[in-house]
């Protein structure tokens, strides 16, 4: 899809201290799964991959954000609305 790279870190607190561990490199692509990140990264995760897939020319994008509560779907739906490179929000039917 292209060579752009979103990235990913986790960090790890013991004792006291914030561990940095190595970042790794994601795959730019038209699929963004949430499920594998904390609540607290996806608002910026979310802006940087709109920017990021928007600068490589991306027309369409899909971005999993789980069922649950909707507390996560509220969340990527009002970044989503208010970001100006958003053109149209689709919701798939249940």
């Amino acid at each position: 899809m292209g060579d752009e790279n979103l990235e990913q870190s986790n960090f790890q607190e013991e004792e006291g201290e914030v561990d940095f561990p190595e970042i790794v490199e994601l795959p730019l692509e038209d699929v963004l799964d949430l499920h594998t990140f904390l609540p607290k990264e996806i608002p910026s995760l979310v802006e940087d991959y709109i920017q990021q897939v928007y600068q490589a020319g991306f027309k369409q994008v899909r971005i999993i954000h789980g069922k649950g509560k909707g507390i996560q779907r509220a969340i990527v739906h009002s970044i989503l609305k208010r970001n100006p490179y958003v053109e149209a929000l689709k919701v798939p039917p249940p």
